[in-house]
C-alpha cells in the first residue's frame, strides 16, 4: 500500500525526479488547490470528531462514555482515510517509473477513498444507532 524509503524517485513530471521537480505557478496553485479541498478537508473533519468525542467524555455521564469512544474511533478511521488519500493523490500529479523503466502515466480518481470513507461512516452510523438503542433500554 504505502512505497518504500525511495517512492519519490519512481515518480517524474517533465522527466524531473518528484522530489527534485521545480513546479510552474499553475501547478503549484493544482497542488495546494488539491490539497486545501481534499486533505484539509479530512484533517478538519478528523478534528471535529476528536472534539465532540471530547465534549461527550467531558460533559456527559459515564454511560455515554461509549458514543464518545465511537466518535474517537471514526475521527481516527477519517484521519487514516486522510492519510489514504494523500498517499493517492501523490499518483495523479506524476507519472510512475515502472520496473522495466518506462515512463507510465495514469490518472485514477479517488473512488475507493471515498468508498472507504462511505464505508466508515454507515458503520459508525449503524454502531451510534445500537448505543443509543441500548441506551434506552
Amino acid at each position: 500500500m504505502f512505497e518504500g524509503r525511495h517512492a519519490a524517485d519512481r515518480y517524474r513530471l517533465r522527466l524531473h525526479r518528484a522530489r527534485s521537480v521545480v513546479l510552474t505557478g499553475s501547478e503549484l496553485v493544482e497542488i495546494r488547490a488539491a490539497q486545501r479541498t481534499f486533505e484539509g478537508a479530512y484533517v478538519r473533519t478528523a478534528l471535529g470528531q476528536f472534539s465532540f468525542a471530547l465534549v461527550v467524555l467531558k460533559i456527559f455521564t459515564a454511560e455515554f462514555y461509549s458514543i464518545g469512544a465511537l466518535f474517537a474511533a471514526y475521527g481516527a478511521g477519517v484521519l487514516f482515510t486522510s492519510l489514504l488519500r494523500r498517499q493517492q493523490g501523490n499518483k495523479q500529479f506524476f507519472s510512475e517509473v515502472g520496473e522495466d523503466g518506462l515512463n507510465r502515466k495514469r490518472f485514477r480518481t479517488s473512488g475507493n477513498v471515498v468508498m472507504v470513507l462511505t464505508v466508515l461512516t454507515l458503520l459508525a452510523y449503524v454502531a451510534l444507532l445500537v448505543l443509543i438503542v441500548k441506551l434506552r433500554s
